[in-house]
């Protein structure tokens, strides 16, 4: 069986990115988007639990940064299947070396990235071209009363967005920042 994807590591052990092999001909292209046991040489052995589809009409948008505690922590891969955004993952896990430390990777449609981000990670992106489409494989089911969040703008994190955001929901504007409260991190 021939490889797939190139397993590209990060600064933040764990966090991963998997650029997908493109077979193209004059009829188009294709690529797998997910191969358990491909990608579980590399780490990613939990099963499928829900898959999303989200759709950002205007660039410069800002979703994020959020995350599940346990035990409803989930393992996602994200992939941009139109359009092209900032996706960037912050580690949570409080015994990590890499604490409060960030990531951001470029993912389109055109480089045909994914980003795999272990349990103990927020989540967030921005649209850098309007009309995103992004497809998200979730370990576990989301669970309200489980999710968390952190400030896309919380100058603790110092993330410097590529563009002006252009929108924020109601939600995660109101997300406090880390100097505001006591967050200790996530246990995994």
């Amino acid at each position: 069986m021939s490889q797939r994807f190139d397993i590209q590591t990060t600064p933040l052990a764990g966090l991963t990115v998997a650029q997908r092999q493109v077979i193209g001909d004059s009829r188009g292209q294709f690529s797998r988007l997910y191969c358990y046991d491909e990608l579980g040489r590399y780490g990613f052995e939990q099963t499928i639990s829900q898959i999303n589809h989200s759709f950002t009409a205007v660039q410069g948008t800002v979703r994020g940064l959020h995350f599940q505690y346990p035990p409803y922590a989930e393992t996602k891969i994200v992939t941009c299947l139109r359009g092209e955004i900032f996706d960037v993952a912050v580690d949570l896990r409080a015994d990590s070396p890499t604490f409060l430390q960030w990531h951001g990777e470029v993912l389109s449609a055109g480089n045909c990235k994914s980003l795999y981000i272990p349990e103990g990670f927020a989540h967030g992106f921005q649209t850098l071209t309007g009309e995103c489409e992004l497809l998200y494989l979730h370990t576990a089911a989301y669970c309200p009363e489980a999710e968390g969040a952190l400030h896309v703008q919380d100058p603790k994190l110092g993330i410097p967005w590529p563009l002006p955001i252009a929108e924020l929901s109601d939600r995660d504007r109101h997300h406090s920042f880390m100097q505001d409260s006591q967050f200790s991190g996530v246990s995994v």
